[in-house]
């Protein structure tokens, strides 16, 4: 889990800085952010989940804190408010618990040992 944490958490972050500099990212922070959270949130469920409750609590962690640091960055950046601060992370927990529930539909097959 600490590996797709990292990855959201840069995945985010690098988001942060180009929109920090370029407007039109800036102005696509919700919609890229919550893509962050689902993609992070599905591979996560997809290399690890061992069911539907895993993948959806992994998924919405795995969103919902990669989506945390890189909005702390934005606001230290004062590029959002400080109200984004819990309606971002809890908007990307859900799009990462929706990733998961995804990703686990999707694991592969695991083949039976004879």
């Amino acid at each position: 889990m600490i590996k797709w944490i990292g990855i959201g958490v840069v995945l985010q972050i690098a988001m942060v800085l180009v929109g920090h500099r370029v407007t039109a990212v800036a102005g696509l922070f919700g919609p890229m952010g919550v893509a962050i959270s689902l993609v992070v949130g599905l591979l996560w469920a997809r290399s690890a989940s061992r069911g539907y409750r895993s993948g959806a609590g992994g998924g919405a962690l795995v969103g919902g804190v990669s989506a945390l640091v890189g909005i702390v960055v934005s606001l230290l950046l004062g590029d959002v408010t400080a109200a984004i601060l819990g309606f971002g992370t809890a908007s990307s927990a859900v799009t990462g618990l929706v990733g998961g529930l995804i990703g686990h539909r999707l694991r592969p097959a695991r083949s039976a040992t004879v």
